[in-house]
């Protein structure tokens, strides 16, 4: 059970014989004080970690200002969002707030700067001495995951997380991008009241409670293929496929009009890539002025892309949290959604279906601009944590 405050106010995990579990909240990214607000609501539990989800609505300086003004020892990270994923599922204009109380959490995180011309070296040094001290200083905290946010126009992600993974070891780690609504403009991450572009924050954590880092999407790989033919790597630009001018050739091969591509196209469309026996989404960002298209993740010369079907989203996410729940239900689900997902669910309807469903499993956490599982950066998929109450 949790209790809901008044409109306007945060609402507040309900707590277990021990404690709370997690504590999560929400207030309107146009409230005034808006982290005074969760404060108060979360009361005196003391927190190793604070995690804010930031509407572009809301004043991001403004926010992780106040944050450090009021939690100075507690680690405070935060983005900004394309959406959040509150008490009632699927939100907009809003701060999320996820507290993780001492009592059954430690952890540590590092701003890692410059993630377009990064020196992977003394990163992963540092990632590797963090997560020894971290089981040295709890033995008995003997679940782990590491939680990643960067910035979602970096274009960045795939190097990054491809370079930090195997330092993590045997600690399974996912995440999300920063988002900006669908305004592709300005996203930001920020630890402990400084902030960023071109950055991420890395949060290792170490738990009493079991914890499972998942990934899910909905997309059933087709026969439709295409190849990239030429392309700007650096800039995840598509310039041609098949020896065709990029946008028009997608557009004949889904069968749309190549002036009428648009992010409901793309989110009902979605492209895939085999890597390592599995298929991943390459999920098409925007046509460019150059009748290009854009990607939000990597794509390279030769890549042969292939176009997806997508399952009844509300059918399979609901498998997806009964099969969390097999044994026990979670208590808690930190959930990076991309931002895509949310587009396919309005085109489709489902938005309120879909929203039901994540409320009813306790889902808290924001839509992406692409997410993170182990060494991957993905798109069209949610990854996050299920968190249970015991440590069965």
């Amino acid at each position: 059970m949790s209790m809901i405050v008044e409109t306007g106010q945060p609402a507040v995990a309900a707590a277990s014989a021990m404690g709370p579990v997690l504590l999560t909240g929400q207030v309107s990214a146009a409230d005034t004080a808006p982290v005074g607000q969760i404060q108060k609501a979360f009361g005196t539990h003391a927190l190793t970690l604070l995690a804010l989800f930031v509407s572009p609505e809301a004043d991001f300086p403004d926010v992780v200002a106040e944050a450090e003004r009021l939690y100075p020892d507690t680690d405070v990270i935060a983005c900004t969002t394309a959406g959040e994923i509150g008490a009632a599922g699927y939100d907009e204009g809003q701060i999320i707030a996820v507290g993780f109380p001492s009592d059954g959490f430690v952890s540590t995180s590092l701003q890692i700067e410059n993630i377009n011309d990064l020196n992977p070296e003394p990163v992963i040094d540092r990632i590797a001495l963090e997560r020894f001290r971290l089981q040295e200083l709890r033995p008995d905290m003997k679940y782990g995951f590491a939680f990643l946010v960067v910035d979602g126009l970096s274009l960045a992600e795939d190097a990054l997380t491809a370079a930090i993974s195997p330092a993590l070891r045997d600690m399974p780690m996912f995440g999300g991008s920063a988002g900006d609504g669908t305004n592709f403009r300005n996203t930001l991450v920020s630890l402990n009241g400084h902030y960023a572009n071109n950055a991420a924050v890395l949060t290792l954590v170490r738990s009493r409670y079991r914890t499972k880092v998942f990934s899910l999407d909905h997309l059933v790989p087709a026969e439709r293929q295409m190849v990239v033919t030429e392309a700007d790597p650096d800039r995840r630009i598509v310039k041609s496929i098949n020896a065709e001018p990029a946008a028009p050739e997608y557009a004949r091969i889904v069968g749309k009009d190549p002036e009428q591509l648009d992010r409901f196209t793309f989110a009902s469309h979605p492209i895939v890539v085999r890597i390592g026996g599995a298929h991943h989404v390459r999920a098409i960002q925007q046509v460019n002025e150059n009748g290009e298209l854009v990607f939000f993740s990597a794509i390279d010369e030769g890549m042969v892309l292939t176009v997806a079907s997508p399952q009844d989203m509300a059918e399979h996410l609901r498998g997806r949290m009964d099969d969390l729940s097999r044994e026990n239900k979670p208590a808690h689900i930190l959930g990076c959604d991309c931002i895509l997902r949310r587009i396919e669910a309005e085109q489709m309807q489902m938005t309120r279906e879909l929203s039901d469903i994540l409320s009813t499993h306790n889902v808290t956490g924001f839509s992406t601009y692409g997410e993170q599982i182990g060494p991957l950066h993905v798109n069209h998929t949610m990854s996050g944590v299920a968190i249970y109450a015991s440590d069965d």
